[in-house]
């Protein structure tokens, strides 16, 4: 028999927590629609009492979406219970309040300094208040995997016996090797008394790149929930890929007889969505999702698959949601083919904002003569940003060359006001950001600069992706123009106004 998997997706709360990739609550609501689509089992939205950005967030998702099960995080405390099934009510019989406490020796002492037997406490009061609220009460033993055994044994039966529906058993700093992650597993399954009352899930970070091997394990030792995120965002190194867990199951079904209820074809239009809400980059060799996952560049490679497929691919493109051919669209295309073909790559645009990205595309289409399913992502790209904009480049002109000091010209909209500047650097890149920070009052300091062509061709698009730290907090910025000077500039821009959009969502917290 073929055994259920739960997919789990945190990729609004852990996932968030990348540094830079953070989301307004409508980015969140996009992306949790898109997750609908995805068809995943739980969509964790965030943690209600963070800020109340973050609780209006839950709240949004919880009201809207209508197929998933809606869950918010919350400590092992009244208040954080309670903020979190306020966001969630909205949802109601789908909304699960997600409970934890740290399990750990380490954290017992040196985080919570509490005794074990504090934490057992602890546990069995935050789960019965939680239980009183709703009937979907999942509980998690952060670094789990840290956690001597028996006592993890002792609040798993805790949470349990006090009304825990799922018990999730975190490998909170990627720690757990495969073969002990499954002995972890068996051994609870065996010294769990109540252990058959709920459903054990995992949840995986990838420090040492082992979350997708480690929630595989776990699956085979019994496991029937996964928490994971698209494109395995998360803290520090991330998380489980949900793409890689589920085309692993998928393609690997004759060893591993689970399934998932995963559309699979949504994968990389999830993926592609992720990347234009929070700039956060594919690697190109990222399994799945990754630019290079599909190409075949090896003399013998190319000739096996165009003789058969299978010969190098174990999964087809189609089935992730790649299209066979990504030139679709030209000067003569109309608007109802144009808006067909963003909603085939995951878009879901408002009339204003389609109105807003056909223009862009007509005059795109009058300066290329190939339009390529990456130049209609950069189109998008820019309408879904920031919601508000403190920041709008009006206009700039760079002058750069070996007899000329470069010099950034740029007017931009600041707070509803126009202010101009012109600023000489040491090249037309440094120049122009002197120039923003100048015209913004802002001190940031870059971290990373990758410049890239979207397409192959000398008309390609140039693709700017910028970090920055401010005031201690890292932003990701992204930036695409015909001109690499234009889109570095966007890119620098559009960071500040995701920091802006956080600032703004951060002034009250809980």
């Amino acid at each position: 028999m073929t055994a259920s998997i739960q997919i789990f997706d945190t990729t609004l709360r852990d996932g968030e927590q990348s540094p830079g990739a953070s989301m307004t609550r409508e980015e969140k609501l996009r992306m949790a629609l898109q997750l609908e689509k995805l068809k995943v089992d739980v969509i964790e939205a965030g943690f209600p009492i963070a800020s109340v950005g973050d609780f209006e967030g839950v709240k949004l998702v919880a009201r809207t979406i209508k197929g998933p099960q809606v869950a918010g995080l919350a400590r092992a405390s009244a208040a954080d219970i309670d903020r979190a099934w306020t966001a969630l009510k909205p949802a109601g019989d789908r909304a699960r309040i997600h409970t934890f406490i740290a399990t750990s020796d380490i954290h017992m002492k040196h985080k919570l300094r509490m005794s074990r037997e504090e934490v057992l406490a602890a546990t069995a009061r935050a789960v019965a208040h939680a239980r009183n609220l709703t009937a979907n009460v999942e509980f998690s033993a952060e670094d789990a995997t840290r956690t001597e055994l028996p006592f993890l044994a002792r609040v798993l039966e805790t949470a349990i016996g006090a009304g825990a529906a799922v018990v999730n058993i975190p490998d909170t700093v990627g720690y757990t090797l495969p073969s002990e992650f499954q002995r972890i597993i068996h051994y609870l399954r065996e010294n769990v008394p109540n252990i058959h009352r709920a459903v054990i899930s995992v949840h995986c970070h990838n420090d040492l790149g082992l979350a997708v091997a480690n929630s595989l394990a776990a699956v085979e030792a019994g496991a029937r929930q996964v928490e994971c995120t698209v494109n395995g965002i998360g803290e520090r190194a991330g998380n489980c890929s949900l793409e890689e867990l589920v085309m692993a199951l998928r393609t690997r079904n004759d060893l591993m007889p689970f399934q998932t209820g995963i559309d699979t074809r949504q994968i990389m239009a999830s993926s592609k969505l992720l990347f234009s809400l929070t700039g956060m980059m594919v690697q190109p060799n990222k399994a799945v999702v990754g630019e290079n996952a599909f190409a075949h560049e090896a003399g013998i490679h190319q000739h096996g698959v165009l003789k058969e497929k299978s010969t190098y691919e174990i999964m087809t493109p189609e089935s992730v949601g790649l299209s066979s051919n990504n030139l679709v669209l030209g000067k003569h295309s109309g608007r109802h083919a144009f808006r067909e073909r963003l909603v085939h790559l995951g878009y879901a645009l408002d009339e204003a904002q389609l109105d807003k990205v056909f223009g862009r595309f007509k005059s795109l289409a009058d300066r290329k003569k190939k339009i390529y399913d990456e130049d209609l992502d950069a189109l998008v790209l820019e309408e879904l940003g920031p919601n508000k904009k403190r920041y709008k480049l009006i206009q700039m002109s760079v002058t750069s060359g070996s007899f000329a000091a470069p010099t950034a010209t740029l007017e931009m909209r600041v707070d509803g006001k126009v202010r101009k500047t012109a600023v000489i650097g040491v090249g037309p890149v440094d120049a122009t950001y002197k120039a923003v920070t100048q015209l913004t009052g802002s001190n940031p300091r870059l971290k990373h600069f990758m410049l890239a062509a979207l397409t192959r061709g000398t008309d390609a698009q140039g693709d700017c992706t910028v970090r920055l730290e401010i005031d201690g907090r890292m932003v990701v910025g992204h930036g695409v123009h015909s001109d690499i000077i234009v889109a570095s500039a966007k890119a620098f821009i559009d960071a500040l106004n995701r920091y802006a959009a956080i600032e703004e969502r951060m002034k009250v917290t809980y």
